[in-house]
């Protein structure tokens, strides 16, 4: 198994996520502070937060991305780099985009170079991952789109939007080992589904270089519970 060490380091391979679109500002803020207690990788929410994400956690590592043409995938590139250069403006350390799956489906890679490589462009050296909803694909479309990403300088691949994720490690690892084989500079974050300690530890184990979950906050807390609180006094030690 993968070996952490603590806490903060379980922390650093987690991606928070949080894309709730009922959620208030105040409700937003309540949660930016629960996770200004430990620093996490990153933390994923709407472009609407990003702004406040960026005042709240001024004092933390914890990097701020945010998503574009989320969930679907299929708005104009011109749409998709509008949307990342506000967030960027506002603030935003990661950009998350969603792949066209109708271009990926007619293997009109042309079209998604170019995405990519506006997309890349704009941001120059923060980070690119890009979302495929790997569920809604072949093994063989996943190798070429993840060769496509590599050649295009993304620095991760994001399996899932959250709306369609596999039911079992099984297919997640399959995804992984797929990935490493025909791109393996791409960076792997593995999403949908993954609310325990011991399936994130268990991915990481797989091949994962991180894990996005909805539950990252809940599954470090545990973690520090059961590995780094426990206080015990020892007995004095005699020497007769």
């Amino acid at each position: 198994m993968y070996k952490i060490k603590n806490s903060k380091e379980l922390a650093s391979l987690i991606n928070c996520i949080n894309l709730n679109n009922m959620i208030s500002e105040e409700e937003m803020e309540e949660y930016l502070d629960k996770l200004g207690e430990l620093n996490f990788n990153s933390i994923t929410i709407s472009p609407t937060y990003v702004s406040l994400a960026k005042e709240k956690l001024a004092d933390s590592t914890t990097k701020i991305s945010t998503v574009v043409g989320f969930p679907l995938g299929f708005e104009t590139t011109e749409g998709k780099v509008a949307q990342a250069a506000k967030a960027l403006e506002d603030g935003a350390d990661e950009i998350e985009a969603v792949i066209n799956l109708n271009h990926l489906k007619d293997h009109k890679y042309n079209l998604i170079h170019e995405e990519l490589s506006q997309l890349r462009e704009l941001l120059g050296d923060k980070t690119l991952k890009v979302i495929v909803e790997m569920q809604a694909i072949e093994d063989s479309e996943k190798a070429s789109i993840a060769k496509v990403l590599e050649e295009n300088k993304v620095d991760f691949i994001k399996t899932s939007t959250g709306f369609i994720a596999p039911d079992n490690i099984y297919s997640k690892v399959n995804d992984i080992n797929i990935i490493q084989k025909y791109a393996p500079q791409l960076k792997i974050e593995i999403y949908g589904g993954v609310d325990t300690y011991k399936l994130a530890n268990q991915l990481l184990t797989g091949g994962a270089d991180l894990i996005g979950s909805d539950n990252g906050y809940e599954i470090v807390d545990k973690y520090r519970t059961l590995r780094e609180n426990t206080q015990v006094t020892p007995k004095p030690i005699r020497f007769d």
